[in-house]
């Protein structure tokens, strides 16, 4: 089990495009491991490689009773709007209306390299949606109207500001009964 550092805004590496998996392996493995080790460390229902430093195309889903992993996500079919308030591990505390299809068809491997096809609606595809955005280097702000990003960044930026790029996750500890 590795919990590992989330990388906060400003970091260069979640503006990036992460790279395609060639091959599933032991280390693609190991990451995905890492992945949901810090997304419930985090307490968040997905989780992007590059949030945690690696720029490759690799996220995990824990949402709605579904939990999986998507290695080279793609989605193949989206349909409906719906708009709800989005938050990320990697900008803390701010939270937007966002506006995304309702319904998509996801197309991946899974962490043994097979092939997985599946429907998702709910909160589950909007995890995805956003997941993918961050293996695109897009973060949900992206998704704003221009004044609304610049309002809510500037506020972010100085409630946070001379805090590190990385923050390392912590699991909580069960409360004692007496």
């Amino acid at each position: 089990m590795a919990i590992r550092d989330i990388h906060i805004l400003g970091s260069p590496v979640l503006r990036h495009r992460a790279e395609e998996i060639e091959t599933v392996d032991d280390e693609v493995r190991a990451l995905v491991e890492d992945l949901f080790d810090t997304m419930a460390a985090a307490s968040g229902v997905g989780l992007a490689a590059n949030q945690i430093g690696v720029a490759r195309r690799v996220a995990v889903i824990n949402a709605e009773g579904q939990t999986f992993a998507m290695i080279n996500p793609r989605i193949v079919e989206a349909d409906g709007r719906d708009s709800t308030e989005e938050g990320c591990l990697s900008i803390p505390d701010a939270f937007a209306e966002v506006a995304r299809p309702q319904r998509i068809v996801l197309e991946a491997l899974n962490e043994d390299g097979e092939p997985i096809r599946m429907d998702a609606t709910a909160l589950v595809a909007r995890a995805v949606q956003h997941e993918l955005d961050h293996l695109d280097g897009v973060l949900f702000i992206d998704h704003l109207s221009p004044l609304k990003r610049q309002l809510l960044v500037s506020r972010w930026k100085k409630d946070h500001r001379n805090e590190p790029l990385t923050r390392t996750p912590r699991l909580e500890e069960p409360e004692e009964t007496a």
